[in-house]
């Protein structure tokens, strides 16, 4: 998907990609560059909810992450729009971040809770959108989103060191927002057709 067509997707990944080489270079711990820890959080460092959605715990974490927000951002930005994909990635993100805090022990970091809710915005969004729901491809798609959805919850309760906390966290707050009202772009110019009163 050429940039100018989903511009947030690839502005995030931009971002997240230049605060990885950032950790690489640098070398900081992910705690004192803005992982979620619940002491921290509670004592007022509110920030760390938004800073832990571009911190990686390593190149294969921020790699996969990388590759399933291009292919889930990329298709949510072509269909709904920036403004709604905007909206999604960073308040899923960050409900994703407060149910870690909540939920999970030590430190978390990584952009996969806010992946997840995007995953849960599209598989809502795609089957309420009154253009998109009746397409032939709706029900096989939705099909494959939740079969992703089901197969990653399950690696998460079975490989340690995975955040489902985040992960449920953002798909929970994805099928929130999927549910708010779509508008209904007006038809191409092309395809208007003007009524005139008849003389």
């Amino acid at each position: 998907m050429k940039p100018s067509k989903t511009p947030i997707t690839w502005s995030i990944l931009i971002a997240i990609l230049l605060v990885f080489l950032a950790q690489l270079v640098e070398g900081d711990t992910l705690i004192e560059r803005g992982a979620i820890v619940r002491s921290l959080v509670l004592q007022g460092e509110y920030w760390r909810l938004l800073t832990a959605m571009f911190l990686h715990g390593g190149f294969l974490h921020a790699i996969l992450n990388l590759w399933a927000l291009y292919q889930l951002g990329s298709l949510f930005e072509t269909l709904f729009g920036s403004g709604r994909f905007l909206l999604a990635y960073f308040a899923t993100g960050i409900l994703a971040s407060i149910a870690s805090a909540v939920f999970t022990n030590g430190y978390s970091v990584g952009a996969s809770g806010a992946i997840f809710g995007i995953l849960g915005a599209l598989i809502i969004s795609i089957r309420r959108s009154p253009v998109w729901r009746h397409q032939p491809w709706t029900r096989g798609i939705t099909r494959q989103l939740m079969g992703w959805a089901v197969i990653n919850v399950i690696i998460g309760f079975t490989v340690p060191h995975i955040d489902n906390a985040a992960h449920l966290g953002g798909f929970a707050g994805g099928l929130l927002l999927g549910l708010i009202p779509h508008r209904v772009p007006p038809p191409p110019p092309a395809q208007m057709v003007i009524e005139t009163e008849k003389l």
